[in-house]
């Protein structure tokens, strides 16, 4: 039997930041992650991060690679009736900025430094059960190596994802979910190619919608939306080259693709995201599409005011912000689903709508094109939303 002070389930980016921050102010902490090391780090996942993920990174001494290495940007560009419209961060946001920084490098930092820091990691840990979450000694069961295991805490904290056990472990009848699923998901692609655009690319066509992002100056990251039914092997590279071509209006720099996957699309909640002595954070109670690129930021705000309130409770004896956290990070989480939700609705092709609703579609791009109103709104979410607190540290 092992005991620590916060069991955090999960070695994504949410759980890793989570642990190396309580590392920072002296709290001790495991983690039980499912997978192996290797696998973490090689999940292809989120790029676009936002102005408050990238001072949450650097406060935390995550930022060496990432500001040597990522891409800062200043705005992004629609691409809309055959031309591409830019929308300036810079200028509408108070001169704040994204970066594209990859989630697996982040997590491929994370690691490092933990490892660096002593801080035990259990890969492969298949949790089980959370016992006892209502009462003063919580414990996590989990298989490991072939064996059984328990981990008594005070405070689990449940990074595990969407499909993770923690969500469930909170009672059916005390929880509520609101769940919207897409009818389109998105094909997307890795490729050794330089990108074709200085910034993101957000594309409206009528054969529906397309994005270029990337990770590095010769590594792009594009995505086309296809139906939810589709099937990767239906697409053939030059296939979906041409399609990005004619969807942004511009010649995308061809290379090897090196990953090709489809994912659903989907908007989700679930509350609360505390009950007794267990926190939820990122995917575990929260899914965006990714149209806004605000998955793992959405992570990282949770993590921030979450370790907060670790820290005050354990080196301020401070309890208020522990009690406060579900309350506070749910008002942040819906204004970002809406913009989330808002943003894949402008872009994407339904083909349910009517001519009706399509012309109105249109009308409401135009408008954020041309309204300088419009595009400071879409700027200050794009850019983020304030973190309501950074951990002191």
């Amino acid at each position: 039997m092992k005991k620590t002070k916060v069991a955090i389930i999960g070695a994504g980016p949410a759980g890793l930041l989570l642990s190396h921050i309580l590392h920072l102010r002296g709290i001790e902490s495991v983690i039980l992650e499912s997978r192996s090391r290797a696998y973490c780090e090689s999940r292809i996942r989120a790029g676009i991060l936002e102005q408050g993920t990238v001072d949450m990174l650097r406060k935390a001494g995550v930022n060496q690679r990432m500001d040597k290495e990522g891409l800062p940007h200043w705005g992004v560009d629609i691409a809309f009736r055959g031309a591409l419209h830019p929308i300036s961060i810079e200028k509408y946001d108070r001169g704040r900025q994204v970066m594209a920084w990859g989630q697996t490098e982040i997590v491929k930092d994370l690691f490092a430094l933990h490892e660096a820091n002593g801080t035990e990691i259990i890969t492969e840990a298949e949790v089980v059960e959370l016992q006892d979450i209502e009462t003063g000694q919580p414990a996590v069961i989990y298989k490991n190596a072939g064996k059984t295991e328990r981990l008594e805490c005070d405070f689990i904290a449940g990074c595990d994802g969407f499909w993770g056990v923690s969500r469930h472990a909170i009672p059916e009848a005390k929880r509520q979910a609101w769940d919207l699923v897409y009818p389109y998901s998105w094909l997307g692609i890795l490729a050794d190619a330089p990108p074709a655009n200085e910034v993101v690319i957000y594309a409206h066509s009528d054969e529906g919608f397309a994005l270029q992002s990337m990770r590095s100056p010769k590594v792009s990251r594009l995505y086309i939306q296809v139906d939810n039914d589709d099937k990767v092997e239906n697409w053939s590279d030059e296939a979906i080259w041409e399609a990005l071509d004619r969807r942004t209006g511009v010649t995308m720099n061809r290379g090897p693709v090196t990953d090709k996957a489809i994912t659903p699309m989907r908007s989700f909640v679930s509350e609360p995201m505390q009950y007794g002595r267990l926190f939820l954070a990122g995917d575990a109670a929260h899914i965006v599409p990714p149209t806004g690129a605000k998955g793992l930021n959405l992570a990282v705000a949770d993590v921030s005011l979450l370790s907060a309130a670790f820290i005050s409770h354990y080196c301020d004896g401070d309890e208020a912000p522990l009690g406060l956290y579900g309350e506070r990070v749910l008002r942040r989480i819906w204004k970002v689903e809406r913009f989330s939700w808002q943003t894949t609705r402008l872009l994407h092709l339904d083909k349910r709508h009517t001519d009706f609703e399509l012309r109105l579609q249109e009308a409401d791009i135009d408008y954020l094109l041309n309204s300088d109103n419009a595009k400071a709104s879409f700027a200050e979410n794009y850019a983020g939303l304030p973190i309501d607190q950074l951990p002191d540290i």
